[in-house]
């Protein structure tokens, strides 16, 4: 059985955003995964790296303590799904505070002779689903950090065998037809993961 980390990073249930997680989460738990649904907001994790955290960040062992449930579960994980909005052509606050703080050095990555070794190998499949405001050009001409940090360092600490960015863009303007159509999407990209 496959375990999936969904990591959720929006704050109102009645969004867009809530509905796509939900279509990932149920579509998983269907096909017999172990999904470990993780709403960062609704758990109330705080994204701020802190003095003490940032101080300590390279002491690998004692730098968990502070996020230890959450390094486990993403240690449990044989697949990792991002479920977000972009936000200023960024992660929201929360997503981003996770990284910071879980993804850590003995966590995802390991520095030998100063150089980034991926230490999240175990996990075998990669996904974001996402919504952009703005157009795909726009998302392009910022230079689309989101994309790209999926794309090339969250990918370079896993390896995965399987990677899927799936986004919606122009959100400002799409049509109820135009969701639809991307949240079935979604479903099908997750039946296929």
């Amino acid at each position: 059985m496959t375990r999936a980390l969904v990591l959720f990073a929006h704050p109102c249930a009645e969004s867009f955003s809530a509905a796509l997680h939900e279509k990932v989460v149920s579509t998983l738990s269907r096909r017999g995964w172990e999904v470990d649904d993780c709403d960062l907001n609704a758990e109330g994790f705080s994204p701020v790296l802190t003095e003490d955290e940032r101080r300590g960040y390279h002491a690998v062992g004692p730098n968990l303590a502070p996020v230890q449930p959450y390094v486990d579960r993403l240690r449990a994980a044989q697949a990792l799904v991002l479920v977000f909005p972009v936000w200023n052509f960024g992660y929201p606050a929360i997503l981003k505070g996770f990284f910071d703080r879980v993804f850590l050095p003995g966590v995802s990555f390991r520095l030998e002779n100063g150089k980034v070794h991926p230490n999240l190998t175990h996990i075998r499949k990669l996904a974001a689903v996402t919504t952009y405001g703005g157009t795909r050009l726009r998302a392009v001409l910022a230079g689309d950090p989101p994309r790209h940090v999926v794309k090339r360092a969250v990918w370079h600490v896993t390896r995965p065998d399987k990677l899927r960015y799936l986004a919606l863009y122009d959100m400002n303007r799409a049509t109820q037809a135009r969701r639809a159509a991307f949240l079935a999407h979604v479903g099908q990209e997750m039946e296929r993961f």
